[in-house]
C-alpha cells in the first residue's frame, strides 16, 4: 500500500532484543486498547475500563488472546504468524506459568525473522522466513484523526495483515484469525456467540444489563468470504487450541455456529478464515477488526491512591461509546461502512505529522507519547466529559481524577482535540471547586461525594487559570469565556488569600505541589505558576470586559515580578526561600515547641534544618515551568526572561548528567539508572542540600525532561533541548522499556504528553481564534521549513521557504485576519483577511507585501 512507504523508511527500526518491551496501544480515547507487541501478537486487552498490562511476570491476567495463522497446503507449512517468541519471556513461561501464559499458542512454529517500524497512530511488523514463499506485513492502528474525537473514540483494533508472494511461482494461502470470547471474563456460563455472515463473529454475554462484566465484542475480516467458526471446541486443558491447530494445519478448518446456552464453560472463542492465491510478486491484504463494548464502568476510581474507593460507593458510569454503538456489533458495522475514509483520514494525519521537517527525535517523542491518550489513563464519560488517572499500574489506574499538577504538563490534547481539553477546565472549576474557590486537585467522577478536606496544590489550581486562557484563545468562544471567567476568578482570589495573604506577589504560605508535598516559604517553580496566572486573569479580565478586575492583578503581578527577582534569584537560578516565621500558618513553629525537649534523631533534624522536603538553595529542573506554560497558554509572564534563560542554562549544566553511573537515587531509579543519561529533577550546586529533600529529587521524569527541552528550545537553546529529547528516547529503546509507553508513577504517564510542547517550541506555531491572528517562528533554520499544525477548526501543514508561507490544510477551515511570522530576527506582520478550507493551499508572499 502507499502509505506504507513513509514508515518502511523509518529511521527507528528495531530488532531482536530490541522487540522485547515493545506494546504499541491500539485503541480509542477513553474507550481502552489491546496492544500489538514487537514480534506481531497481540497483549495488555485493557478493554474493560482498568488496565490490564504484563508488565509483571506473576500478573495474574484474563485469558485473553487473539493470533493469526497462516497455512500454505503445496508446501504442507503452517505458521503463527508473528516473530521468535523472546526467550526473554521464557521464565514467564516456566516457572511462573507451568509453561502456558493463556493463550495456549505460544508454541507453535513461527516466522524466523521479525522486524517492527512505529509511527504513531501506526505500528508496522515485518515477517519473514527463509523457508517460505511469502513475508507478511502487519500493520496496526486505530483512528485518530485531529479534532474528530468521536472517530478518534471508537472501541476497536485493526490490523492489517499484508502477505507478498517473493518467490516465482503462484502460491496457494489459507489465512486465518482466531480471537479468544472477549465477553465471557465473569460470565462464563453466559457466554454466547453466533456467525455475522460474510463477516465475523460476534461474542457476547448474558450477564445482568448493569453489571460490569456485561458486554461485548466482536471479530471481523473486511475483505472476501471469509469461512466462520463462531465457536471453539468446549474441553478441557489445551483442547480448544489443540483442535484448532489440527484444523488449521491441516487444510481441515470447518465453520460453526454460535456457542449455544448451557454446556460446560470453558474458554472459547470464534475464527475465521480467508483463502485465496497470489501471483509472483503480488500482495493481497486482509484487514482483521476486533471491537469491544463493556457499557457499565462501576470501579473507575478504585486505586491504592484514591482518597474515596468506589468500592464503597454503589455507582455505575458509562464510557462516552456506549452513547454511540449499542454494542460491538453495532462498532464493528459502522467500521465496515467507513473504513476507507477512517483510514484515510488517520494516514493524513501521520503524513502531515510525520512530513515535518522536525528532528526524528522530536518526532518520535511527540507521536510516542500520544498513545497515551489511547491507553487505559483516559477515561470519557458518557455525557463527553474526560477524567484521567495519571498512569496505570497493572491491573488499576494509579491517582485518580485527572490530578491539575500532573496534566499541567500535557499539551497534546489542548490542539488536538480542544473540545475534550475544555471539559476537563468545566469539571476543574464547575464540580472540583467550592464557594471559597478551593479546587480538588483530583476531580470526582459524578456521583461520588466531593469533600474539600485535603490540601489545593497551588501549582495545579494556578495552571488551571492559565489553561483557561489559552482555551479561550484556542476555541474563540465568547460565550464560554464568560461562562467560565466567574469561576476562574473565585479561584484566583483564593489563591492570593491562601498562599500570598500580605500580597508581596510570591507564594509563602506552606504550599502542596506536584512533588506531593508543602513548600514551606517561596520557590522558583510555584511562584513562577503565580504570575503567569495573574497575567492569565489580566488578560481574561479584559477581554470578558471586566478591566477593574485586570487592574488589581496586573498591580500584583508587577510587585511579584520584583520580589521573585530580589528575594528568589541567585544570579544562577532561581531557588527556595524556606519561611516559618512571619507566616499566618504556623504548625511548624507548633511542631517546634512540642518536641523542645525532644532529642530524637528526627526532633534535632527538624530543629536544625527545618521543615523536611524542601528544595532549598537546589536547582529546580522545571523551577520556572510556570514562565513557559504562560507562553505555551499565549501570555507573556512578568518575570525576567533573561534570567528565565539563565535559570535555563543553569539546569542544563547541572542537572543534565550524560551517564548515572555514580549518581545514588534511593528513590524509584528504574526511570534513568547506570550509564543511561537523564535529567535528574533537581541537584544543589552551591551545596546546602537538606538531609530529606523533597521527595523524588534525585529521580528523572521524562515529562519534567520534555518540559525543560522545550523551553530551551523556545529560548534559543535548541542543541541543549534537542540533547534532553535525544536522552529520553535512548532510554526508550524496547530493549528495557516501551518505546510507547513513557512511565512515572505507572504506565502511560499523562506528563509525558508534555513532548508535544516541543512542536510548539521549535514551530513557533501559534493560533488566536479570539483575534484570527496566527504566528509562526520557526526556532531551527533550514532551507525548507514544514510543520504540521492543529487549532479548533482546523488542522494541516506550514511550510515556509523562502519569502513564502504555505498553509494546507487537511481539514476543516482557518481564517486568518493577521499573520505574524519570524525568521531569524526579522518580523513580518500581515493582515491577509483569508479563509482557507479542507483541500487547500494558500500562499502568501512575506517579503515585498505591505507590512
Amino acid at each position: 500500500m502507499a502509505n506504507y512507504r513513509s514508515i518502511k523508511d523509518s529511521k527507528r527500526i528495531f530488532r531482536n532484543k530490541h522487540l522485547l518491551q515493545i506494546a504499541l496501544p491500539l485503541g480509542g480515547i477513553g474507550a481502552g486498547c489491546i496492544c500489538l507487541n514487537g514480534y506481531g501478537g497481540l497483549q495488555d486487552f485493557s478493554i474493560r475500563h482498568a488496565p490490564a498490562i504484563s508488565a509483571l511476570p506473576d500478573r495474574h491476567l484474563p485469558l485473553d488472546a487473539g493470533f493469526a495463522l497462516l497455512h500454505l497446503p503445496e508446501e504442507g507449512m503452517t505458521r503463527l504468524v508473528e516473530g521468535p517468541f523472546p526467550p526473554e519471556k521464557f521464565y514467564n513461561l516456566g516457572l511462573k506459568s507451568q509453561g502456558h501464559n493463556g493463550g495456549g499458542f505460544e508454541g507453535l512454529p513461527r516466522f524466523r525473522k521479525c522486524a517492527f517500524k512505529g509511527e504513531y497512530p501506526f505500528g508496522v511488523v515485518e515477517l519473514s522466513d527463509p523457508g517460505l514463499p511469502l513475508t507478511v506485513t502487519i500493520t496496526g492502528f486505530n483512528p485518530f484523526i485531529p479534532l474528530d474525537d468521536v472517530n478518534s473514540g471508537i472501541p476497536c483494533a485493526i490490523l492489517e495483515y499484508t502477505l507478498h508472494n517473493t518467490s516465482d511461482r503462484t502460491v496457494t494461502y489459507q489465512f486465518s484469525y482466531h480471537l479468544s470470547h472477549l465477553a465471557q471474563k465473569g460470565a462464563e456460563t453466559r457466554a454466547r456467540s453466533d456467525v455475522l455472515p460474510g463477516l465475523g463473529v460476534y461474542f457476547w454475554n448474558e450477564a445482568p444489563a448493569v453489571s460490569p462484566d456485561y458486554g461485548s465484542a466482536a471479530l471481523g475480516g473486511l475483505t472476501g468470504e471469509p469461512v466462520i467458526k463462531a465457536r471453539w471446541l468446549r474441553g478441557g486443558w489445551f483442547d480448544a487450541v489443540s483442535a484448532l491447530w489440527r484444523e488449521v494445519s491441516t487444510g481441515n478448518f470447518q465453520p460453526a455456529g454460535g456457542l449455544p446456552v448451557g454446556g460446560k464453560p470453558a474458554p472459547n472463542g470464534g475464527s475465521l478464515l480467508l483463502a485465496g492465491e497470489i501471483a509472483p510478486g503480488e500482495s493481497i491484504t486482509c484487514p482483521v477488526v476486533i471491537t469491544w463494548h463493556f457499557p457499565n464502568i462501576t470501579k473507575a476510581s478504585d486505586s491504592a491512591a484514591s482518597q474515596t474507593p468506589l468500592s464503597n460507593i454503589q455507582h455505575t458510569w458509562h464510557p462516552f461509546y456506549a452513547s454511540q454503538w449499542k454494542d460491538a456489533r453495532d462498532v464493528l458495522f459502522y467500521i465496515r461502512e467507513h473504513y476507507d475514509a477512517l483510514r484515510k483520514r488517520t494516514w493524513a494525519f501521520h503524513d502531515a505529522l510525520f512530513s515535518s521537517t522536525l528532528p526524528a527525535s522530536v518526532l518520535d517523542a511527540i507521536s510516542a507519547n500520544l498513545s497515551i491518550l489511547k491507553s487505559p489513563t483516559v477515561l470519557r464519560l458518557e455525557n463527553g466529559d474526560i477524567w484521567g488517572w495519571e498512569g496505570c499500574f497493572c491491573d488499576r489506574g494509579c491517582c485518580p481524577g485527572s490530578c491539575t499538577h500532573v496534566w499541567n504538563y500535557a499539551q497534546s490534547m489542548p490542539h488536538l482535540f480542544p473540545s475534550l481539553e475544555r471539559t476537563l477546565r468545566q469539571r476543574e472549576l464547575e464540580e472540583s471547586m467550592d464557594d471559597r474557590g478551593h479546587v480538588n486537585f483530583r476531580a470526582s467522577l459524578p456521583g461520588q461525594p466531593i469533600t474539600h478536606d485535603f490540601h489545593a496544590a497551588a501549582d495545579g489550581q494556578l495552571g488551571g487559570i492559565m489553561k483557561v486562557y489559552r482555551e479561550w484563545q484556542v476555541c474563540g468562544d465568547r460565550a464560554w469565556l464568560e461562562r467560565m471567567y466567574p469561576f476562574a476568578k473565585r479561584s484566583m482570589d483564593f489563591c492570593i488569600a491562601q498562599w500570598d495573604p500580605r500580597h508581596v506577589g510570591l507564594i509563602e504560605e506552606p504550599h502542596h505541589n506536584t512533588y506531593d508535598i508543602e513548600f514551606w516559604g517561596p520557590d522558583g517553580l510555584c511562584s513562577s505558576f503565580y504570575l503567569g496566572a495573574l497575567a492569565a486573569m489580566s488578560a481574561l479580565a479584559r477581554d470578558a470586559g471586566h478591566p477593574e478586575d485586570a487592574s488589581v492583578y496586573e498591580e500584583l503581578a508587577q510587585q511579584g515580578m520584583q520580589e521573585i527577582e530580589a528575594r528568589l534569584f541567585n544570579g544562577e537560578y532561581y531557588q527556595q526561600e524556606i519561611m516559618v516565621d512571619g507566616l499566618r500558618d504556623t504548625s511548624f513553629r507548633q511542631t517546634l515547641a512540642k518536641i523542645a525537649d525532644d532529642d530524637s534523631e528526627e526532633a534535632r533534624l527538624l530543629k536544625a534544618e527545618g521543615p523536611k522536603y524542601q528544595v532549598g538553595s537546589g536547582c529546580l529542573s522545571d523551577g520556572v515551568f510556570g514562565a513557559w506554560l504562560a507562553r505555551l497558554c499565549g501570555l507573556e509572564s512578568p518575570q525576567n526572561r533573561e534570567n528565565i534563560r539563565r535559570h535555563l542554562v543553569s539546569v542544563f549544566r547541572y542537572n543534565f548528567k550524560p551517564s548515572l553511573w555514580t549518581h545514588a537515587n534511593l528513590q524509584r531509579p528504574g526511570y534513568a539508572l547506570g550509564d543511561e543519561p537523564g535529567l535528574l529533577l533537581c541537584t544543589w550546586p552551591r551545596g546546602g542540600k537538606p538531609t530529606l529533600p523533597f521527595v523524588y529529587s534525585d529521580e528523572v521524569w521524562t515529562g519534567i525532561e520534555y518540559q525543560v527541552a522545550s523551553h530551551l528550545i523556545a529560548e534559543g537553546m535548541v542543541s541543549e533541548g534537542l540533547t534532553l529529547v535525544e536522552a529520553v528516547r535512548s532510554r526508550y529503546d524496547g530493549s528495557t522499556r516501551n518505546p510507547w509507553n513513557e512511565y512515572e508513577c505507572g504506565s502511560y504517564y499523562a506528563r509525558a504528553m508534555s513532548s508535544f510542547a516541543l512542536l510548539i517550541a521549535l514551530s513557533g506555531f501559534r493560533y488566536s481564534a479570539a483575534t484570527r491572528t496566527l504566528t509562526v517562528a520557526p526556532a531551527i533554520d533550514n532551507k525548507h521549513f514544514r510543520c504540521f499544525f492543529s487549532t479548533a477548526t482546523g488542522w494541516g501543514t506550514l511550510s515556509l521557504r523562502g519569502n513564502r508561507l504555505e498553509v494546507r490544510l487537511r481539514e476543516g477551515k482557518l481564517t486568518v485576519d493577521t499573520l505574524q511570522v519570524t525568521c531569524g530576527s526579522q518580523t513580518v506582520t500581515l493582515y491577509p483577511g483569508l479563509t482557507i478550507r479542507a483541500g487547500e493551499r494558500k500562499s502568501i508572499k512575506l517579503i515585498g507585501a505591505k507590512t
